[in-house]
């Protein structure tokens, strides 16, 4: 009796597959035919040093689900996102990642918001061919590595690092038209080093100057005036800081503080927080910062109503470009009419004239990375007002 009971148990555990539906009864989209939703996780910094990035990420690529959701879903069938803490570590990006594909069985993951753990993630996503289409991940070695091989399951919704700082130096070149430009760099951030590096080489090839370059460490330095008294000394006409808004706000209060008045430039890390609180109204007059989004864009300004219904508060390029990456995804697996991974890689990559709430989308085929325009806003008396707009060249 015990011998048939054994026996019955692992022929019905053989007809099952890894969700309790009966294997082999998958439909023609290359879903399980059981399957009542379609499953999309989420990689965020929900908490820790990044949680200001991870929250906003993940509540527009929510928003965008739930939209998604309210027009009937996609193939038949509603989404269901599956979230994940980071706790903007490493290698909890990697345990979440491993957890959303092995646990959950999503067939697509949106995040990491933040470039070292979109990087933690990417083993874990190759291994199991799952397609990744991070927000803000924005250094160029998540799509292709620095031995110029292609991640092939990474993507994203936003520019990378050194286009920004080829935008922030043309800008300086050909509308503010300056010649001699400091650096101030996180000396431990790729983010920073990489939009710096870009910027020099830019800036230099145009026969400018780059007097000074000074660097610090993010999250341990509050005292800038040393490295601040160094590039007064050299009188640059502009100051690159291609930080996040907690330093770069000290950074910039304690140079006028010094009385150094130059320009004071950055990238979209100065969007990711109340940076005027830190720095103060008046510093903040006469500086600029290259950003995802344009203030006068319609389309950021319905998306930014639909956002604050949702969350109470202004949605910013974290929560557009959230908002952008899920649509991404989502746009795939419609177009490949299959959730099957290959196929959702497939028309990832040939995604043309997708419009996003952060601009027109063309995913560059070689490279997974979009083609996209970038926009320079400026502060005024604490209020950030469009200042131009930059296209790919």
């Amino acid at each position: 009796m015990v011998a048939v009971m054994c026996l019955a148990l692992v022929v019905g555990c053989g007809g099952k597959d890894d969700n309790n539906q009966p294997a082999g009864n998958n439909d023609a989209t290359g879903n399980n035919a059981a399957s009542e939703v379609i499953k999309i996780g989420g990689n965020f910094e929900l908490t820790g040093a990044a949680a200001e990035f991870g929250k906003k990420g993940e509540n527009g690529a929510k928003l965008a689900i739930k939209e998604i959701n309210e027009q009937g879903g996609i193939l038949g069938k509603k989404i269901e996102y599956v979230g994940a803490d980071n706790k903007s570590e490493a290698g909890e990006s990697t345990a979440a990642a491993t957890k959303l594909i092995n646990q959950d069985k999503v067939v697509g993951m949106v995040g990491p918001m933040t470039t070292g753990n979109t990087l933690a993630a990417i083993p874990i996503v190759t291994e199991n061919k799952i397609p990744l289409v991070t927000p803000t991940g924005t250094n160029a070695t998540i799509t292709v590595n620095e031995n110029g091989t292609l991640n092939e399951w990474l993507f994203r919704a936003c520019f990378i690092d050194p286009f920004q700082g080829e935008v922030a130096a043309n800008f300086a070149l050909d509308h503010l038209k300056v010649s001699k430009a400091a650096l101030v760099i996180d000396q431990k951030g790729d983010y920073a080093k990489g939009l710096a590096a870009s910027f020099k080489s830019t800036f230099e090839a145009a026969g400018k100057e780059v007097v000074a370059s000074e660097q610090y460490v993010a999250g341990q330095d509050t005292d800038f005036r040393a490295i601040l008294t160094n590039i007064k000394s050299k009188n640059p006409d502009i100051i690159f800081v291609p930080g996040y808004y907690g330093e770069v706000g000290m950074i910039v209060k304690q140079a006028r503080d010094l009385g150094i008045t130059a320009i004071m430039l950055g990238g979209d890390g100065w969007g990711t927080g109340p940076i005027v609180d830190v720095a103060g109204k008046e510093s903040m007059n006469n500086t600029y910062y290259v950003d995802h989004v344009a203030a006068d864009d319609p389309a950021l300004a319905e998306f930014n109503t639909k956002y604050k219904q949702e969350y109470g508060q202004d949605a910013d390029s974290f929560g557009a470009l959230g908002y952008d990456a899920a649509k991404l995804l989502i746009n795939a697996i419609e177009t490949a009419g299959s959730t099957d991974s290959e196929a959702v890689k497939a028309a990832l990559t040939a995604t043309a004239g997708f419009q996003g709430v952060s601009g027109e989308i063309n995913v560059d085929a070689a490279t997974h990375n979009p083609k996209k325009s970038a926009t320079i806003l400026e502060f005024k008396d604490g209020e950030k007002s469009f200042a131009t707009r930059v296209d790919p060249k």
